[in-house]
């Protein structure tokens, strides 16, 4: 027997205390996922998409989105045996058919195919239609850093960010990462809302009662507000950088909206809120590249080696221990976490009990 989550109170209570280890939590997530219809190996993807996610230390997009994802897959408008397809493709580009399945299953096969296509063509673009809810980025574009190549991944959202002026959200917060090989280094990875900050990073604060940033959101009259209370129902995020982050906004929304016949802005349907028992249609696209077939060999990895390096010992601020290059935070919590097991907070701890209870299971006692 395994304790999922070791606490130093009773399992009855929430405690910032608890903590679980990487095996355990995606052993639970997986056995959740299994039960709701999920093929064996489907569900070990899912759960080691939202583990992962959880051990780079970006709760709010990690197994805290599990419970959702069961309700929905329960209703019907997530498919669990949905199985996602290429629906048109050529050698350098694919349009992949979700089928309805789990966002993060789609979303996987969708890189690991533009990963097949630019080993061939260089560089591949896919888009995706008839999916949901992905998670975070940042993984897709990590599984093509993995094979040497540089990932970009994106998706669309419902409409949650104001445009420059608008009392009103416009277009969605739209994710977008990139992840680049770094020979010696880990990859460089970056995971970015085109929002100030992510829509769940405020739905986190309403659920635990906090006040926000003024750089946040907007509310109901267009003006900075520091109270997430009314969001999404009133209010919008504010783009990142005002105009600039509403533009890649709409660039995203061309890649994985338009391009791909999926659901944009307005259509596009809310998978926490709106009925469960219909799909959502968001969109997502998925580029690799193959960069060290456009170099001689070894030459891509040590000019990024080169690159990091030279940000490293870049002169400081007097307070400054240290530069960072995008990812190497996250990367150093997700080392803590396989060895000391992964901090959940408050919220994704009581997040995991709904979903423990939604399909029966154990919450601090799995079997490996």
């Amino acid at each position: 027997m395994r304790d999922v989550i070791q606490t130093k109170t009773p399992a009855t209570s929430v405690s910032h205390d608890r903590r679980a280890s990487y095996a355990g939590l995606k052993h639970f997530t997986a056995t959740a996922l299994e039960r709701v219809g999920l093929s064996h190996t489907d569900a070990q993807t899912a759960a080691d998409i939202l583990a992962t996610t959880d051990a780079w230390g970006t709760f709010t997009h990690g197994t805290k989105l599990l419970y959702g994802y069961l309700r929905r897959l329960k209703a019907g408008g997530l498919r669990p045996r949905g199985c996602p397809h290429l629906a048109a493709e050529a050698p350098a580009w694919a349009i992949v058919d979700g089928d309805s399945a789990l966002g993060l299953i789609t979303s996987a096969f969708a890189m690991r195919t533009a990963i097949a296509k630019a080993r061939t063509c260089g560089v591949a673009y896919v888009g995706v239609r008839n999916s949901c809810h992905f998670g975070a980025a940042a993984y897709y574009s990590w599984l093509a850093a993995q094979e040497g190549l540089l990932g970009i991944s994106m998706a669309n959202d419902i409409p949650s960010v104001a445009a420059p002026g608008s009392r009103g959200p416009v277009i969605g917060s739209n994710p977008i990462s990139y992840a680049v090989p770094a020979g010696r280094y880990r990859a460089i990875l970056l995971d970015m809302s085109v929002a100030t900050v992510a829509g769940g990073k405020v739905y986190a604060a309403r659920m635990r009662g906090e006040s926000i940033p003024n750089t946040w959101l907007v509310g109901a009259d267009g003006k900075p507000t520091t109270d997430p209370c009314g969001f999404p129902e009133v209010g919008a995020l504010q783009p990142a950088a005002g105009h600039k982050g509403y533009g890649i906004a709409l660039l995203i929304e061309t890649l994985a909206g338009i391009v791909t016949g999926a659901a944009t802005t307005c259509s596009v349907g809310n998978w926490m809120w709106d009925d469960g028992t219909k799909p959502t249609r968001h969109g997502a696209a998925f580029l690799a590249m193959d960069l060290n077939a456009m170099m001689p060999a070894g030459q891509f990895t040590r000019r990024v080696e080169a690159l990091v390096e030279e940000i490293h010992n870049a002169p400081r601020a007097d307070d400054a221990a240290r530069l960072y290059v995008p990812g190497e935070m996250e990367w150093d919590r997700y080392d803590r976490a396989l060895k000391e097991g992964i901090p959940l907070p408050s919220d994704v701890q009581a997040s995991l009990e709904k979903a423990a209870a939604v399909v029966g299971l154990d919450r601090n006692t799995m079997l490996e």
